[in-house]
């Protein structure tokens, strides 16, 4: 684990950036009540932010609360139940 300086880590980004990519853990101190981790985004990460399926999950739970729903009768055939 590095702890490091907000200012050491503006000055040198590119060397923390690489550590993290090492699998090693990188603190951010700021100030003294603050800190941060830099942990590299995956394609998970990704997908929390991407706003088209934000709003699909978004339209699914209103369907879900006004009881648009379907019922699988057979969980092993699920094309049975829904066509």
């Amino acid at each position: 684990m590095v702890i490091i300086s907000s200012r050491e880590f503006r000055d040198n980004q590119k060397k923390y950036f690489d550590l993290v990519d090492q699998n090693e853990q990188v603190i951010v101190q700021r100030g003294k009540d603050k800190a941060y981790v830099l942990v590299p985004v995956n394609d998970v990460d990704r997908l929390s932010v991407n706003e088209e399926l934000i709003q699909t999950v978004q339209e699914a739970e209103a369907e879900l609360s006004y009881g648009k729903t379907t019922q699988l009768k057979d969980p092993g055939n699920i094309w049975e139940s829904i066509l």
